[in-house]
């Protein structure tokens, strides 16, 4: 009898400002990212605030910085890359990225594209053979090196189950024609392409319903001379809930699903959305919970899960009424990110717990080394109380803050450093904000609010008054580090400390 191997716990970590370099894209859902060998990966479209887009952002892995090429090409009609989209599919083959479809506004694109990564330059193909029609929520794979399948997604008519297999040298596409059993068509299903086989594993189906069933399909490799044929798996195990829109990760020997949204209507108020994390372990070919710290991501879809060597990476996506711009790791419990946690890692939800559970049941407990003014503080965040008791005691002044002192240093000016790099982000932007300069930046927002006015009033016996600017002002007075701020906090965090600035000036 096999032994089932134990599965490593795993720890979702926010990325913290000083994981990456550079420009970091928006926020966004139905996006793509793929890996480009172990160098890079490649980040393009979405849609956000029903605003698609065509932008491209690159993460240097090695390098950990984030950059967005100058692409040149030509389409069609003279554009330089392909029209802003949203819920495409995207393939890398060897330094190539291949893309097809999407939607942009209400029009199912059926355009396909390829983006040379060495040079940078895109290219409007003009494929042959069986075209396939124009489709959002498709879902694709590599087979190999060379070519690309496709199965099913939605024309705005229909619910489609076709194949298609592509040739990414001739540019010629194949039907593929199955016989037997086939799936019900779908769309917003993951399709991975494990050795032989081609695993497909949920979406919505014809008619409203969102499945959680998966088939493999076999015949895509010509060496071995099969007939193509689907055949469903019902595999043992803790199987996922159904789901559509979610993303599957390949990993060693796993394959990693996470996200995704259940029944409810599509894209509706209704829908339930999903953060927990499912292991098709393809060495004991069964449905396992991955165990992992309750510390999660926000539920969503439509989002990026990409893999780096023993790390994922998840970005933005969607829940039914946010969209989402944070970055977060998924790490062994032995690699170093996950030491950030604290010394006393956090709760790890057992693999064989319940689903239900671990999505809805599980509630951080304050650890015995928490102090009073934490405590207070995390009651003051969750009521949107505005003040922390004790938290001004723990910031450092600008002398002591090395990380402040480094930075003041860079900004030009004869003034005193302190007041040349406040004068600096009096000037600057949200965009121009690097994230090196995030956590010195909210230490100092922090520090004013002390300064110039916590100092001045009885905390324990009023309200915060007294001329200084109401509304959020201390929205983030409350926040421990850097890590815990999401992208889309900068543009706020930057207002209110502006505010503070000119509060300080008057007074």
């Amino acid at each position: 009898m096999e032994t089932r191997s134990q599965l490593k716990t795993h720890y979702w970590v926010r990325a913290s400002p000083s994981d990456f370099g550079g420009t970091l894209p928006q926020p966004r859902s139905g996006h793509t990212a793929v890996n480009i060998g172990k160098s890079k990966i490649v980040v393009f479209g979405g849609l956000v605030d029903r605003k698609f887009l065509s932008d491209l952002f690159v993460y240097d892995i090695e390098n950990k910085l984030w950059f967005q090429p100058e692409c040149t090409g030509t389409g069609s009609d003279g554009q330089v890359g392909p029209r802003p989209r949203a819920f495409h599919i995207a393939v890398a083959i060897d330094c190539h990225m291949f893309i097809f479809g999407g939607r942009s506004g209400g029009k199912r694109l059926g355009d396909f594209w390829v983006l040379d990564t060495d040079i940078w330059q895109w290219s409007e193909l003009t494929s042959f053979g069986d075209l396939p029609s124009p489709r959002d929520f498709a879902a694709a794979s590599a087979i190999g090196n060379r070519k690309i399948v496709m199965y099913g997604g939605w024309d705005g008519k229909k619910w489609l189950s076709d194949v298609y297999v592509l040739d990414t040298i001739s540019l010629e596409w194949m039907e593929l024609s199955v016989s037997g059993v086939l799936p019900p068509p779908r769309c917003g299903h993951t399709a991975t392409m494990v050795e032989k086989r081609l695993l497909v594993y949920g979406g919505r189906g014809g008619g409203g319903p969102i499945m959680g069933d998966l088939w493999a399909l076999k015949g895509l490799i010509e060496d071995e001379n099969e007939s193509p044929g689907w055949t469903q798996l019902k595999l043992p195990g803790q199987a996922p809930a159904a789901s559509c829109g979610h993303t599957v990760t390949s990993g060693g020997p796993n394959l990693l699903l996470f996200g995704g949204h259940a029944t409810g209507g599509w894209l509706s108020r209704y829908d339930v959305y999903h953060n927990d994390c499912v292991v098709l372990d393809r060495v004991s070919v069964q449905w396992r919970r991955l165990p992992t710290n309750n510390d999660r991501p926000a539920a969503r879809a439509y989002h990026s899960m990409t893999c780096i060597g023993s790390r994922y990476l998840l970005f933005g996506g969607f829940d039914g009424k946010s969209t989402y711009g944070d970055f977060w790791w998924l790490v062994p419990e032995e690699d170093p990110i996950a030491k950030r946690l604290t010394t006393s890692l956090p709760t790890v939800i057992p693999e064989n717990k319940n689903a239900s559970i671990a999505n809805d049941s599980f509630i951080s407990q304050d650890k015995e080394g928490q102090t009073e003014g934490s405590i207070f503080s995390e009651l003051h965040r969750k009521l949107e109380v505005s003040v922390s008791l004790n938290h001004h005691k723990l910031i450092m002044d600008e002398l002591e803050d090395r990380e402040f002192a480094e930075l003041a240093s860079q900004v030009n000016g004869e003034k005193f450093p302190s007041n040349a790099l406040r004068h600096h982000w009096k000037m600057s932007s949200p965009e121009s904000i690097q994230l090196k300069e995030l956590s010195p930046l909210l230490r100092d927002y922090q520090r004013l609010i002390i300064r110039h006015h916590l100092n001045k009033v009885d905390l324990k016996s009023q309200p915060v008054e007294s001329g200084f600017p109401e509304r959020e002002t201390f929205r983030y007075y409350h926040i421990r580090n850097a890590m815990q701020l999401r992208i889309d906090d900068i543009p706020s965090l930057l207002a209110e400390y502006k505010e503070l600035l000119s509060y300080v000036k008057e007074n």
